[in-house]
């Protein structure tokens, strides 16, 4: 049996959001609905709604800050997400990385699956999972299908980071949170990265934490 908020229209539900204002309130671990899933998007916010609802997961990311933003972290169960990387990083964490810039984007009933076999592992965070990072390994280049906001079709290869920040994502809308994912002994307070593991890879903290690296 659902709670009464479980029961409520999704329309109703962003309506209610919206009116709090921006920026919105991101959940956090341990909310159930993070570990639910989502329902595809098939219209249940009217155009309007569905652009101001998009326009508040921009706000809210930006706000964070953060690169991505999935529907279900502010608490609406659908499958939508958001991301913008402006990669203000070093060029030697860049290279390293292969991030590269992302506009800001709207990703509709998003799916991925890998494009060869090559993984890559990094440190991760999670907006939902503040105060922490750790190690996943990840598909090093996945194609993306789903739509964007405008229901046009999306088909792209995506590689390097901006791989990673659409698998996190896209993660999220199917109830997977990055440390299902994460080598759990690489866990690392944002303190102990700052500390000790701000290289641009994480084979320093391979070694003197003990877990294997793809």
């Amino acid at each position: 049996m659902g709670t009464p908020s479980d029961r409520v229209p999704l329309a109703e539900r962003v309506e209610e959001l919206l009116a709090d204002g921006v920026p919105l309130t991101i959940v956090a671990a341990g909310d159930p609905v993070l570990r639910r899933g989502t329902e595809p998007y098939d219209g249940q916010l009217e155009p309007a709604l569905l652009a101001r609802f998009v326009e508040a997961l921009r706000v809210t990311m930006r706000a964070a800050p953060g690169v991505g933003l999935a529907a279900p972290q502010v608490g609406v169960p659908l499958r939508i997400a958001v991301i913008e990387d402006p990669s203000p990083v070093p060029e030697e964490v860049a290279l390293a990385r292969g991030r590269v810039p992302q506009p800001f984007r709207v990703l509709v009933n998003p799916a991925y699956e890998p494009v060869g076999g090559t993984r890559a592992a990094f440190f991760e965070g999670c907006l939902s999972v503040p105060g922490w990072q750790a190690v996943v390994a990840r598909h090093a280049e996945v194609r993306l299908t789903g739509q964007d906001e405008h229901g046009r079709a999306l088909d792209e290869v995506f590689s390097g980071w901006p791989a990673r920040i659409v698998q996190h994502e896209t993660d999220h809308l199917d109830g997977v949170l990055y440390l299902d994912r994460a080598e759990p002994r690489s866990l690392s307070s944002n303190l102990a990265m700052a500390e000790r593991w701000a290289q641009p890879t994480p084979e320093e903290a391979a070694r003197a934490l003990g877990f294997e690296l793809p």
